[in-house]
């Protein structure tokens, strides 16, 4: 059977939140049945709230960012320098901007794209589930 989900666990360097960890476990997922998404978590210990937290985001948003600032809202991206990207999570609590490995990222939208090619996201949703999928919140 083939796989739906893809995680890959990244070290995110956080630059501007507390408590104060010099890297953080983080971990990116995609699930085909939730093809226009990207969820990034983050362990209770690195987080404001001391609880685990996870942010939903566009795949397009996280594409798009490697290459140049992007986002408005809540998750910003944008690269820095060689090979790190910023991610920016504004929460009412706080601000989180977090520094990746911009390689770790490319592999894992590689990934995504094998599983679920740019384009053609449209062919995943099952509409049945539609309304079950818009009240699940979970990571």
């Amino acid at each position: 059977m083939l796989s739906t989900v893809i995680e890959q666990p990244v070290e995110a360097r956080l630059v501007a939140a507390a408590p104060r960890m010099p890297s953080i476990p983080a971990t990116l997922r995609y699930d085909r049945r939730d093809p226009f998404a990207v969820r990034m978590a983050f362990p209770a210990p690195a987080t404001l709230e001391g609880v685990d937290v996870c942010w939903t985001f566009s795949r397009e948003l996280l594409t798009a960012g490697l290459q140049g600032p992007e986002g408005q809202g809540d998750v910003r991206v944008r690269p820095y320098g060689y090979d790190r990207t910023v991610l920016e999570f504004h929460a009412p609590e706080g601000t989180a901007v977090v520094h990746v490995r911009s390689g770790e990222i490319r592999r894992f939208l590689e990934a995504a794209n094998e599983l679920v090619p740019v384009g053609l996201e449209h062919l995943q949703l099952d509409l049945d589930d539609g309304l079950a999928e818009l009240m699940r919140d979970a990571c």
